[in-house]
């Protein structure tokens, strides 16, 4: 079972549909409920497998409605025009890679892995540089694991 460390203040409805109001945006009913429970934070354990990118990474942090340090609404607008129609970026690995969430289309409530490195330099993004993680937040969030390299030393 994951925790969640260095969580902002908890949110209301009013909060959460407020936030989607300003930002035109509609996050995923499983998306809502984790923030309206965490309202973002540093999952403990962190790290995750990127199967077809064919290594691991460690979640940073999941941003939050409202934190000054990590505001969801700072990086919709930092992700605006980099990232294809439908995702947006929820958290980060630290390495400057995002988390993504699908809130439309095929892909819905899908969470997706974006790598920086590879980042298209086309006028329309397309996901050549993405990764799929989990159909949802949950699914992503069993899939972490401790780092158990650290146990041998």
């Amino acid at each position: 079972m994951v925790k969640m460390l260095d969580t902002y203040h908890k949110l209301s409805q009013q909060d959460m549909e407020s936030f989607e109001a300003k930002n035109n945006v509609e996050l995923t009913n499983n998306y809502k409920t984790f923030l309206l429970k965490w309202n973002g934070g540093t999952p403990d354990p962190g790290v995750f497998v990127i199967p077809e990118w064919e290594g691991t990474t460690v979640m940073n942090y999941f941003y939050s409605i409202g934190d000054t340090d990590n505001d969801f609404e700072v990086y919709l607008d930092i992700y605006d025009l980099r990232l294809p129609a439908g995702f947006i970026p929820v958290g980060n690995d630290g390495a400057g890679n995002a988390i993504l969430l699908s809130i439309s289309g095929r892909h819905y409530d899908q969470i997706y892995f974006w790598d920086h490195e590879n980042e298209p330099d086309l006028e329309e993004p397309d996901m050549s540089n993405m990764y799929f993680l989990a159909d949802n937040i949950w699914g992503f969030l069993d899939n972490l694991y401790e780092d158990e390299s650290d146990d041998d030393e």
